[in-house]
């Protein structure tokens, strides 16, 4: 994978189809602990797995801040490049926060290996799990605002390598048309992309004044497979991250209650700035949704720093305030981690009845566990949500009785 793109090219097809090996590097700064920056490398790790790369070796430095040039200390580097050198499969390193242009420029040369950061793996993925128009126009967008300030370093060809007469003008020159050909692409591709959102305004208005359903959540978390349970079809579900990309909507009917139930992309940790930007058009399901499904993997160590994600990218876009039930999946992959053997059933439900009050008190929000493999609490979820829909009819039609 390359931390540039051909511009004009919309035929991305991500990582290459066959196994890579990576390292994966990260840093302690003053504002996280050595434990923080382990469980970004455990996503970061994932995330190149669901990429198509495997990861060998993790290396972590405590800095004050990163380097400017390297990102990494001159030693830490040395180490890594040893590394690298003795194992001839690795063929790239991938680091855990953004890089500069120049930086990649350093590191490639030094290593003489591909250089990934997160926002590029991320895109990467991205790239590959793009279906629809919108989304690969999306895809592409972020990938043009991801390389617009890289450029200088990425043309490292054109830099000045001694200097003196003739070293100068042209790089800069070709340099500021490259800027200008990804400057007006971005213009042409928002340009598309307001086009479709309009498309998809008329298409929202079609679908009348049914109440709407949104499914949020953290990646890999099971919206999929519940959005498959609630409405009985087929939407692609799989154990990788970003495995939805392009928003799913279907209607789903509950005790002849109608209502449209929509899928979203799960968010994740530093997701990029211009990620999030591109992507507001996607998730404008979220925005017009009356009522939003906030799934949460209860199993993973870290679910509660995951709700925190997701509620801040929510308030960002505004829809933090919206009618929402927390649907804590996975409990029986919870019961595999945490439950001793020998526990009674009574000592088990006291635990989460505890877990569920505790969880309540400190996000302010109604919640249900549930598990999606093992349809446990599946009827309760959908005698919840019925529940949920008819006060928000009730709300919309005040003086009009409905016969559902």
């Amino acid at each position: 994978m390359s931390n540039e793109w051909n511009v004009g090219s919309s035929d991305k097809k991500g990582l290459k189809q066959q196994t890579e090996y990576a390292v994966l590097v990260g840093l302690v700064t003053r504002t996280e602990t050595e434990e923080q920056v382990q469980e970004y490398l455990d996503e970061l790790e994932f995330l190149a797995l669901t990429a198509g790369a495997v990861s060998v070796k993790r290396y972590i430095q405590k800095l004050p801040h990163p380097d400017a040039k390297t990102f990494i200390g001159k030693g830490k580097l040395e180490e890594i490049r040893t590394f690298v050198d003795e194992r001839e499969e690795v063929n790239m390193v991938i680091f855990d926060d953004d890089l500069s242009g120049k930086q990649v420029s350093i590191l490639e040369s030094t290593l003489k290996v591909k250089i990934v950061d997160r926002s590029s793996l991320i895109l990467d993925i991205f790239a590959s799990r793009a279906q629809t128009a919108q989304a690969k126009t999306q895809v592409e967008l972020a990938q043009m605002q991801y390389l617009l300030p890289r450029l200088r370093g990425l043309w490292t060809h054109l830099e000045r390598q001694r200097g003196g007469i003739g070293m100068r003008g042209p790089g800069e020159k070709e340099i500021e048309t490259d800027r200008r050909i990804v400057r007006d692409k971005i213009s042409l591709l928002k340009k598309k992309l307001e086009k479709i959102d309009q498309q998809n305004m008329t298409r929202r208005k079609n679908r009348g004044n049914m109440i709407r359903v949104a499914l949020v959540g953290y990646t890999n978390v099971g919206k999929s497979t519940i959005m498959n349970m609630l409405s009985k079809s087929d939407v692609f579900a799989e154990n990788k991250l970003f495995a939805t990309l392009d928003t799913t909507v279907r209607k789903v009917v509950l005790e002849r209650m109608p209502f449209l139930l929509s899928d979203t992309v799960g968010f994740i940790r530093k997701l990029p700035t211009h990620l999030i930007e591109s992507f507001k058009s996607t998730l404008d399901e979220v925005l017009e949704s009356d009522i939003l499904l906030h799934v949460v993997d209860i199993s993973h160590p870290q679910h509660e720093d995951q709700i925190r994600t997701v509620n801040n990218t929510l308030k960002e876009l505004g829809a933090i305030e919206k009618p929402t039930l927390f649907v804590f999946n996975k409990i029986d992959r919870y019961r595999e981690l945490y439950y001793d053997q020998l526990m009674d059933e009574e000592a088990k439900q006291e635990i989460e009845y505890t877990l569920q009050a505790s969880l309540h008190h400190q996000f302010e929000h109604d919640n249900i566990m549930v598990s999606a493999l093992t349809k446990e609490n599946i009827d309760e979820l959908r005698d919840r949500l019925t529940q949920m829909v008819r006060e928000q009819y009730e709300i919309r039609y005040p003086y009009q009785a409905k016969q559902w």
